[in-house]
């Protein structure tokens, strides 16, 4: 394993490369400064897709009465698709964004009213409750499918019991209630007696009904069922956080302060620079063919997810600022497009991306990301791709005939894809917008 000094080393090369492996892949080290103006202008922009094409879309037309929960596929039209399976993952994510948003601590203007956006929560908890929650042997199932009265995929995987904790401790800081932060320590009890790994650290994470290991070699909802992935506990932190937000208690710090170690030391491939997402029991890494493989985005929200996680524990994210800039410098160095903004999908280690699609998550991440780290370093350049990356997300992602955003930037090869499905919901672009909302204003008091 290498040294510290020489992954800081590492990191060192990868900054002075300044123009990040060659002149077409150089990023604006200079541009228009920070103003109050700008970040006032941003924060309108930001503030007008989130109300008018992401909030309004999903309240308008993702309540489900007859079945409970919310409807989650639409076409690339915004029409609403016959199936009516719904996953945890995204039935959670709505939940949580229909939360986040009416706690409005972001100064958002003209927003649905707060008691609306409770309404569509409430609905979405009282599914997560009534109907995804087991109640023989606890946690929430993968999927459901309400119509037929059945439930298609029961196992629990601790993807997406991380996002139920999520969305359960947002929903209890949104609307005061205690029933939904008593199910989220319910689900944390539960998960440290059936999930934590007492030897290795982090979390094991698919397993049957009832919570006993499947045989090794089954592959559960995510890949076989043994491993352990950057994704799965870079969500873990991210849920943790707002937990500890929430209810804070010494068991919930050492978990987080446990997942911060993981996310910044465990998952990085410290000779490259970059994260990888598969992972051993004991955090061997599994890097054979596509397993190797970078994804540029989740290296870039692991880099604020940190951050916040600092924040909720009352520490310091400047220790991390060189990891920080190691995995901005290795994504600008081979998933960044210089010419029209935003992050491609993925790549092999240390060579251009090979999966060139721009996705709507990706873009959401970045524009949080860029602005996160701006604040950290004052670097401009991090203010350049956030100024990039938000021009291309709202003319070429946000659809304003339609609503919502597209799956990904079209082109001649490829279409915008679906509104909405179980893996995409307004999540990561509604955050985007909030979280991007109050980072402007954090800046803007420092002018």
């Amino acid at each position: 394993m290498e040294t510290r000094r020489r992954w800081l080393s590492r990191a060192a090369g990868l900054a002075s490369l300044g123009t990040l492996a060659g002149k077409g892949h150089a990023v604006a080290q200079e541009g228009r400064p920070f103003s109050g103006a700008r970040s006032r202008a941003w924060r309108r922009e930001l503030n007008e897709v989130l109300r008018d094409n992401i909030l309004r879309f999903w309240l308008e037309k993702s309540i489900d009465r007859e079945h409970g929960g919310y409807y989650m596929h639409f076409d690339e039209a915004g029409k609403r698709k016959a199936e009516n399976t719904k996953a945890i993952v995204t039935q959670a994510r709505t939940l949580w964004l229909f939360s986040r948003a009416s706690r409005n601590d972001f100064d958002g203007q003209g927003l649905p009213a707060r008691e609306d956006l409770l309404a569509a929560a409430r609905h979405g908890f009282h599914f997560l409750r009534d109907r995804m929650w087991d109640a023989e042997h606890g946690g929430f199932y993968w999927m459901l499918d309400p119509a037929a009265g059945k439930v298609p995929m029961p196992a629990k995987h601790l993807y997406g019991q991380s996002f139920a904790l999520y969305a359960l401790a947002e929903y209890h800081r949104a609307s005061g209630e205690q029933e939904p932060l008593t199910l989220a320590d319910q689900l944390v009890e539960l998960l440290e007696s059936r999930a934590y790994d007492k030897t290795y650290g982090g979390y094991e994470e698919f397993f049957e009904r009832d919570w006993k290991k499947p045989p090794k070699g089954t592959v559960g909802y995510m890949g076989p069922s043994h491993r352990k992935l950057m994704n799965t506990h870079l969500h873990l932190l991210e849920a943790f956080t707002t937990y500890l937000d929430a209810k804070d208690r010494p068991h919930t710090r050492g978990r987080l302060e446990e997942l911060v170690q993981i996310q910044s030391s465990a998952v990085v491939r410290k000779h490259l620079g970059a994260c990888t997402d598969k992972y051993e029991r004991d955090w061997t890494p599994i890097t054979d063919g596509a397993n190797g493989h970078v994804s540029y985005g989740h290296d870039i929200e692991n880099v604020w997810l940190l951050a916040d996680a600092n924040r909720a524990l009352g520490h310091s994210s400047y220790p991390l600022r060189d990891l920080f800039s190691a995995l901005w410098e290795y994504a600008f160095a081979h998933g960044y497009d210089p010419a029209e903004g935003g992050l491609f999908y993925a790549g092999e280690p240390g060579a251009p991306a090979s999966n060139r699609e721009k996705s709507w998550w990706v873009q959401s991440e970045v524009l949080v990301s860029a602005l996160t780290m701006f604040a950290l370093t004052g670097r401009q350049r991090f203010l350049n791709v956030f100024e990039q990356t938000w021009d291309l997300a709202k003319t070429k992602l946000v659809d304003r005939e339609s609503g919502e955003w597209r799956a990904r930037v079209p082109d001649a090869t490829v279409s915008g894809g679906d509104k909405a499905h179980n893996w995409k919901a307004g999540y990561h672009n509604g955050r985007a917008m909030i979280e991007c909302m109050q980072r402007l204003r954090s800046l803007e008091a420092r002018v």
